[in-house]
């Protein structure tokens, strides 16, 4: 049995400790993944912990299949952000807190960082969904490869071809965009 298996298994079990390990291994990849979607750092905070939330409550009902518990989560995750933006109003409101966090810093630094990320968005924005969805997993949750491709039921193949793909279309979109200023 694998250390990860026996952690799971105890955590099904009622130990507690052991589903805090996984809260604290695997809570800023969530929160990363669902931040990217809500653009909110509220929100995100807020869906990242009813996903431990509905993990904690569904446990007893979780079956070891080879399988990562980092590939329920992140189910669990993108169901949550799915019923978020099917609720969410289409009128855009201000988040306080970031608006403060923004002031902080060099004006001029905070704008350039600021800049890079909005076009950053806009181009993954403008990638096709199973793109989109490896380049988030990948390289903002910062999952594996063979992760991955379990979160999403594809191949390892399809999922470096995916991002393969992406990659190209970003330093496309990226490289034209920058190129005209």
């Amino acid at each position: 049995m694998l250390v990860e298996e026996q952690i799971v298994q105890r955590a099904i079990n009622g130990d507690r400790e052991a589903f805090t390990y996984i809260y604290d291994l695997h809570f800023d990849k969530i929160y990363r993944y669902i931040y990217t979607k809500v653009r909110s750092q509220s929100e995100a905070e807020d869906l990242t912990q009813d996903v431990f939330i509905k993990a904690y409550e569904g446990l007893k009902n979780y079956k070891w299949r080879d399988l990562p518990i980092t590939a329920w989560l992140f189910k669990i995750a993108h169901n949550r952000v799915i019923d978020h933006v099917r609720k969410a109003s289409k009128e855009k409101r201000a988040d306080l807190n970031e608006a403060d966090a923004i002031s902080a810093g060099d004006p001029v630094c905070v704008t350039e960082q600021n800049f890079e990320i909005y076009e950053l968005k806009r181009a993954l924005d403008r990638l096709p969904e199973a793109q989109r969805e490896v380049v988030t997993l990948r390289f903002i949750s910062e999952l594996s490869i063979s992760e991955v491709a379990l979160t999403l039921g594809k191949s390892e193949g399809t999922v470096k071809a995916l991002q393969f793909n992406a990659i190209a279309s970003l330093r496309k979109l990226l490289y034209i965009k920058f190129d005209e200023y």
